[in-house]
């Protein structure tokens, strides 16, 4: 257990909250791409493209008392983002991965272990947070620590019945098993998965069928109220207990690299949810955003005012 934690006052430039309150919990960390470091993390690009999308996007981690962690504060204060829920551990260091891209711009993760993620403490701020929260997303990998998995549970069991518990299960190396998937969807009230990931999770639950059918079954086992599988390049379908939604998506005129897309696509999902949008207009603004990403380098690329979504 992390011995010194504290937290990081808040930049100047941090905005006020003049959009849903959107919380990214879970990893933050350095993508070590072969062009250079890029700040990444699921749930902190989330809370990245969140607010660069015109929500109010919050990043909930822990970082190393180190120049790595001290690069990401720079970073996110750059971004306007706030760092008031971002402990810093001096126990162990900011979190890395080194990512390899293959020729179609695809990432292959090599993701550190025993980092400052994996020690996320619970605070009283954070469980202020989790009370004003108007969504919460949350994934499998920061749940690998017992610590950092008791602080997600803590921190969803502290929501409003009306936030969006959303889970973006990003399975990583072997960093998940079935006890960690099945008690997060217990909890979520949305599933945002990509079709790979759907293979893995239909093997580990027993759903057979095709991919819609898979969707369908997981939002009858599970109190979920939608579910969204991304295809890359082929779009996505969007499912609730009311109405089904598919995309054919948008191809990207360059690809630059695919990080962080998906997180982008999770973070325009979350708002449509939030604003009560047409699910058809959701998937249509997800898929321009992501592949927008596709587009650019690294996770958390500047957004155009055009995608931006009216709230």
């Amino acid at each position: 257990m992390s011995k010194a934690v504290m937290a990081r006052p808040v930049p100047l430039m941090v905005r006020e909250e003049t959009g849903p309150l959107t919380v990214g919990l879970g990893e933050i960390l350095w993508d070590l791409l072969p062009g250079g470091k890029q700040l990444g993390g699921a749930p902190a690009n989330f809370a990245y493209h969140a607010n660069a999308l015109g929500g109010s996007g919050v990043v909930a981690s822990a970082i190393g008392d180190d120049a790595l962690g001290q690069e990401i504060s720079d970073v996110l204060g750059e971004y306007g983002l706030d760092l008031r829920y971002i402990a810093i551990d001096a126990d162990h260091l900011t979190g890395r991965v080194t990512v390899d891209l293959d020729a179609a711009g695809k990432p292959r993760y090599v993701i550190h272990t025993d980092v400052a993620w994996d020690y996320i403490p619970m605070t009283s701020m954070l469980e202020d947070l989790a009370g004003r929260a108007d969504a919460v997303c949350f994934g499998s990998l920061a749940q690998r620590s017992e610590r950092s998995r008791h602080t997600i549970g803590r921190v969803l069991e502290g929501t409003r019945a009306e936030c969006l518990r959303v889970f973006d299960i990003n399975l990583r190396q072997a960093f998940y098993n079935e006890e960690i998937v099945r008690r997060s969807l217990d909890r979520a009230d949305v599933l945002k998965l990509n079709d790979e990931e759907l293979v893995v999770v239909a093997r580990m639950l027993g759903l057979g069928g095709t991919e819609a059918e898979q969707l369908d079954r997981l939002l009858a086992s599970f109190p979920l109220r939608a579910v969204a599988l991304t295809k890359g390049a082929h779009g996505c379908m969007l499912r609730t207990r009311d109405e089904r939604v598919e995309h054919r998506g948008f191809v990207p005129e360059a690809i630059g690299d695919t990080v962080g897309a998906g997180d982008a696509f999770t973070a325009a999902l979350v708002l449509g949810l939030l604003a009560n949008r047409p699910l058809a207009a959701i998937a249509e603004h997800a898929n321009r955003v992501a592949s927008y990403v596709c587009t650019q380098r690294g996770a958390m690329p500047p957004i155009p005012p055009e995608l931006r979504m009216p709230l």
